[in-house]
């Protein structure tokens, strides 16, 4: 590889360039959907566009921490001094 460097600079561009090939590996196998999949694109990741999460009345923690701010119609009043 490089003769001129010392050893431990050496190793770390060595780690530097085979992380940079595994990340390309990794985005080319991602944009295979997007490139040869007519209409193509990445599927949404988020909570409540999935039909399982769904079925299991998960819901985003957005959501969730609205329904838990709702005002009850059970609740009782706090008496305040």
């Amino acid at each position: 590889m490089l003769t001129f460097a010392p050893a431990k600079v050496q190793k770390m561009i060595e780690t530097l360039l085979i992380s940079t090939l595994i990340i390309a590996i990794g985005m080319a196998f991602f944009l295979v959907r997007v490139l040869f999949v007519k209409n193509g694109t990445f599927k949404s990741q988020h909570i409540h566009d999935s039909e399982a999460m769904k079925e299991h009345g998960i819901h985003c923690v957005m959501d969730q921490d609205r329904e838990m701010r709702r005002k009850s119609e059970f609740a009782v009043g706090e008496k305040r001094l």
